[in-house]
């Protein structure tokens, strides 16, 4: 098999007709160049399959053109069947990959990560950091915002650390399904809650409560940690306590798929025993028995738009808000 060369300067300087130092100004992001020529240089690039030299690019620049995603969870949690890791990741990387940038995958589920985190950041390895699963106040994305670095959260940082993000109406979203159970005619209605160390979990609780008090119906409330694991424990806890239960609202699709096995457990119908409502509308939901009523949240979405934010932060563009709160909606299916 014959392994074709690379093409070389020289050979992007021929086709464009221009010289090669004029090639390698273009190639590595020098704007002394009139537009009409770095066109010209873009095509013969293209045309040649050329790729600069990411080293030298990097000297002229100042710039690596790496982004870190920091997920500040353990692997474990990561890998796991939750599809919201995936989806944000899935997210950011195709908008990096459209603007020529490569992703940094770092998890930071201890104190030992944080720091090494810190270090690879100032050390210039990444142009920006972006974080996703904020849990806590943590004082590391603050840390790196004054340091200089451009970062971006997902999730309202708690503590009220002055740093950009991207999130969702989690409170808007709750108040929909809510209110679509109480339209329904349930009067016992619970939530599994999400943890409290995270802004997804405040303000989905903060939400379930606020709606239940309109409407003057008790609240009924049990923690889980956003897995399948701790949605059937809390069921099963919330069903001890209130067996003429009519209704849950779980703060994410995965808790909800546990709350649906332990009423299974518990010879209740759904909906006709008790209605389920979770909160993400991940894929395997449409596929759940019965099929789960959720609020829709575009978690690729998000990923997407914390790219954007960030490479702006980079660029230095003034028109960019501080906070994007991004619309989440009800999504009606047989489980109430």
């Amino acid at each position: 098999m014959v392994t074709r060369e690379r093409p070389t300067l020289e050979e992007v300087a021929r086709r464009a007709g221009v010289s090669r130092a004029t090639v390698s100004r273009v190639v590595n992001g020098s704007t002394s160049v009139a537009a009409g020529i770095r066109e010209a240089v873009n095509r013969a690039v293209d045309e040649l399959g050329y790729v600069p030299n990411q080293a030298a690019r990097s000297l002229v620049t100042q710039r690596t053109e790496s982004i870190a995603l920091i997920l500040p969870e353990t692997a474990n949690r990561v890998f796991s069947d939750d599809l919201f890791f995936p989806a944000i990741i899935r997210g950011a990387g195709v908008e990096l990959e459209a603007a020529d940038k490569q992703l940094v995958l770092m998890m930071a589920g201890s104190a030992r990560s944080h720091d090494r985190v810190e270090r690879y950041a100032v050390a210039g390895h990444v142009d920006g950091v972006m974080f996703a699963s904020m849990h806590g106040a943590d004082p590391l994305p603050g840390t790196l915002v004054r340091l200089g670095i451009p970062v971006i959260c997902s999730g309202r940082p708690i503590g009220g650390a002055d740093v950009p993000y991207v999130d969702v109406d989690h409170f808007g979203g709750v108040a929909a399904a809510v209110r679509h159970l109480v339209a329904g005619g349930r009067k016992r209605i619970a939530t599994i809650a999400g943890p409290q160390d995270m802004v997804a979990g405040i303000d989905r609780l903060a939400g379930y409560r606020a709606t239940l008090e309109e409407a003057g119906i008790p609240q009924r409330t049990a923690l889980g940690d956003f897995t399948r694991e701790s949605g059937l424990t809390a069921m099963r806890s919330l069903l001890e306590a209130d067996p003429a239960l009519d209704a849950v609202f779980a703060a994410s699709d995965m808790m909800a798929h546990g709350a649906l096995a332990a009423l299974r457990q518990a010879g209740r119908r759904v909906p006709d025993d008790v209605a389920v409502i979770g909160f993400d509308d991940f894929e395997i939901s449409r596929y759940s028995d019965p099929p789960l009523t959720t609020v829709r949240q575009p978690i690729a979405d998000m990923g997407r738009t914390m790219a954007r934010q960030l490479l702006g932060l980079i660029n230095g563009d003034p028109a960019l808000p501080d906070a994007v709160v991004l619309p989440t909606e009800l999504v009606v299916r047989d489980s109430a």
